[in-house]
């Protein structure tokens, strides 16, 4: 009941505390997101580099129906944008490493890439770009805050198209945002998504009005009880998926140690064979000996 006082006082500014539902929950990302253009309209500027001035609309052209059952083999977590009516931008939050992110990341682009009407010349492909939010390292080997991928050529690095992009945010790095990055507020965007409490928050929005914006929508968010009852559905999937996660990693590990131990018997039961017969030759050559 605490929490819903908290929650009750009508004012996100005097919430305080731990925030129950904060935007790494890709159910609160997308409703917060869905629910205010405004918000909305400030993070496809920053992620995308282009001036607030310069964006006539930007619309979510997959809404979702507040309290629907969500299957996230229908991909209707992903927030599918049309900005400038000239540009198709996926956004989706992702917290659980299942190994899959660059084929699963190029699915989704792909899906939005096939936009060209029967009957239309393919020039007129609109320009798509997906963009995942990261809670973990995509390469570890090679950490980086916001990373940009496109096709290019092997050995001249010619762009080959320039309308098929994939961009990754990784939460966990926001100490390599470079100038650019911080230049378009990518960094404070991330410290907003990964901010766990209401103080946190209130400092952040304390930066910008459409980071004041955000705080109040995952306020308002958090006080609705269907919204509520959806991302505690969301985490609680979450949470199994990492525990089947570390158990089939745990899993393999003990596999390839078993193998590996299996070989190591294998190698050593080769060489007592070895020695065996070399043991073998010299008592058949002392034999002869006598």
């Amino acid at each position: 009941m605490a929490k819903k006082e908290k929650l009750n006082n009508g004012d996100w500014r005097k919430a305080t505390g731990k925030i129950d539902y904060c935007m790494t929950n890709d159910y609160m990302f997308r409703m917060v997101l869905q629910s205010n253009n405004t918000v909305l309209k400030g993070l496809i500027s920053s992620m995308m580099h282009v001036a607030l001035n310069d964006i006539e609309n930007v619309e979510i052209v997959n809404p979702i129906e507040l309290g629907k059952h969500i299957d996230d083999k229908d991909f209707i977590l992903d927030v599918k944008v049309m900005l400038n009516d000239n540009t198709i931008i996926n956004l989706e939050m992702q917290v659980t490493n299942y190994n899959n992110w660059t084929n699963r990341s190029l699915s989704y682009l792909c899906r939005a890439f096939d936009n060209v009407q029967k009957g239309e010349d393919y020039n007129s492909v609109i320009p798509v770009t997906h963009i995942g939010f990261l809670d973990y390292d995509l390469f570890p080997e090679e950490l980086e805050f916001y990373s940009k991928y496109m096709l290019r050529n092997v050995k001249s690095g010619k762009i080959y198209n320039d309308k098929f992009t994939l961009c990754v945010l990784s939460l966990n790095q926001i100490k390599l945002a470079t100038k650019e990055d911080k230049k378009w507020q990518i960094d404070e965007w991330a410290r907003l998504f990964k901010a766990t409490t209401w103080e946190e928050l209130k400092m952040i929005a304390e930066k910008d009005q459409v980071y004041s914006e955000a705080a109040n929508s995952i306020y308002l968010q958090n006080s609705d009880e269907t919204v509520r009852a959806m991302c505690e559905a969301r985490q609680e999937a979450i949470f199994h998926e990492q525990y089947v996660q570390k158990q089939l990693e745990e899993l393999k590990e003990l596999k390839e140690a078993r193998d590996e131990a299996i070989l190591n018997e294998q190698h050593m039961q080769k060489q007592l064979n070895e020695k065996d017969a070399l043991i073998a030759k010299l008592q058949a050559e002392l034999d002869n000996l006598k």
